[in-house]
């Protein structure tokens, strides 16, 4: 499920991706406008079933995390940290099978 939102902080637009346990899988960026968040949610879905959309990266401290990019190469969205390499490629396969058919809630 995507939930959709604007901060009270800055007034911007974000959206996550969770699993079915409601874990965050993914975070986006903050978009101006709500239909901008509308595509970026879009744009998850279309480009997560390209495995060289996802870059994956490890952070100084040693772990890992991994961006989503859209065909123009904007981040679209980041995961969570995770401890391990095979953590995070999960984290990658659950955005593969949880985003194509995932719901907007806070349209």
């Amino acid at each position: 499920m995507f939930e959709l939102f604007q901060s009270e902080k800055n007034q911007k637009y974000y959206f996550n991706l969770k699993a079915k346990n409601g874990q965050v899988i993914l975070s986006s960026q903050g978009y101006a406008d709500k239909s901008g968040a509308k595509n970026g949610v879009e744009s998850v879905k279309t480009n997560c079933s390209d495995d060289g959309k996802f870059e994956r990266k490890t952070a100084t401290n040693g772990k890992f995390h991994f961006n989503i990019k859209a065909a123009n190469g904007q981040i679209i969205g980041t995961s969570q940290m995770y401890a391990s390499e095979s953590g995070m490629e999960n984290g990658i396969e659950s955005v593969k099978t949880n985003a194509p058919s995932a719901g907007i809630e806070g349209e």
